[in-house]
């Protein structure tokens, strides 16, 4: 039997909030510069809550499969690509265009991202472009097993790149608002730069797992007003001996008030980096830019030239993964997206194929 006439599965969005659907199709055909990757492991993002349950629109219209935060490894495609083990990149930019060339390939207009653009990693298999793959070094598998990898796709790599770009340096005070599935990524990030970092949440455990790991300081806010907060943050700062300029704020928390927050924190000369996503509106005073001199920047993703990047940090044990990731057999994924809305999970979820 050929691989073409074996069948690849998918758990399809057919609607928003109803239960996915369990479908079986033969497996595509390959262009020549395209590869089929069977999945190892795709990561549970609130992108994909954001398709299912909070109205954002997908741009290939339903069914749909979801999923963008993808490892695995490639059974068909090119023969360089052949048998090697990857991550797929969450935004595939065509590497072509104005932005490509101009470094900023994560904002490329052609870009295709699985889960959005086409059928996505919530699957036994998926057929991508093989240009930008990233592929995961043997040494990195004696570590940890593929389908935890699969987390580099965007949970890992998207804080990596906001950081970069926030021009973060060794001594700043890193401020982290939100310390979840992403947000502690950004978090430990920012330490390994060599940053001050300072986490908000509102949720003690989430606090307890960020000092477990080495982060400087943290700080409960639920319940504070803003200016309680800004004293407080003050007194922190002054405490971890960091400069009161330059802060650099990373709003990881994709809510209004967690946007209000950071905004509210920025100080003279300031960067504050907009990562979480919400469709809430917030009310703030721009002005509080120019009086600064402060930044205020947003993300998207990550572009592929980074990734190699990403994986030698947990290649070389810098960034260690193993306490924020929990898989889950694909074939419950209507229970897993259930319990991620309803935030039961304290770890990243991952869907694991239970077929071949």
């Amino acid at each position: 039997m050929t691989i073409m006439d074996k069948q690849m599965c998918s758990w399809q969005m057919t609607a928003p909030d109803a239960d996915f659907q369990y479908v079986e199709n033969p497996f595509p055909a390959t262009e020549s510069d395209e590869a089929l990757v069977k999945i190892a492991g795709c990561g549970v993002c609130h992108t994909d809550l954001s398709f299912w349950h909070y109205g954002v629109k997908t741009k290939k219209e339903l069914p749909l499969t979801l999923g963008h935060e993808i490892s695995g490894t490639v059974i068909a495609g090119p023969p360089e690509w052949l048998g090697k083990n990857v991550i797929i990149p969450a935004v595939l930019p065509c590497g072509e265009c104005e932005l490509c060339k101009k470094g900023r390939s994560n904002m490329c207009q052609k870009q295709l991202m699985p889960g959005n653009d086409f059928h996505g990693g919530f699957a036994s298999h998926i057929k991508v472009p093989a240009r930008f793959l990233c592929r995961v070094p043997d040494k990195l598998l004696t570590k940890y097993p593929l389908e935890k990898l699969s987390v580099i796709a965007d949970a890992i790599s998207t804080p990596y790149q906001v950081i970069k770009k926030s021009e973060l340096e060794a001594g700043d005070l890193a401020i982290v608002i939100g310390v979840g599935g992403v947000g502690i990524y950004a978090a430990l990030i920012a330490r390994i730069f060599g940053a001050k970092v300072l986490a908000l949440d509102i949720d003690d455990e989430k606090l307890e797992t960020a000092e477990k790991h080495g982060i400087d300081a943290t700080l409960n806010v639920k319940g504070m007003d803003i200016k309680a907060i800004k004293e407080k943050v003050r007194e922190i700062a002054k405490g971890l001996g960091v400069s009161r300029f330059g802060w650099k704020i990373f709003e990881m928390s994709g809510t209004k008030q967690g946007q209000e927050l950071g905004f509210n924190l920025i100080t003279f000369t300031s960067t504050l980096s907009i990562v979480g996503f919400t469709l809430d509106r917030t009310e703030v005073r721009l002005s509080n830019l120019m009086a600064f001199d402060a930044k205020l920047i947003g993300t998207w993703g990550c572009k592929p030239e980074l990734y190699p990047e990403v994986v030698d940090l947990i290649a070389t044990d810098k960034l260690k993964i193993d306490d924020f990731v929990e898989t889950f057999p694909l074939s419950r994924i209507n229970e897993v997206f259930r319990n991620t809305l309803n935030h039961v999970y304290r770890e990243r979820s991952v869907l694991v194929p239970d077929v071949d």
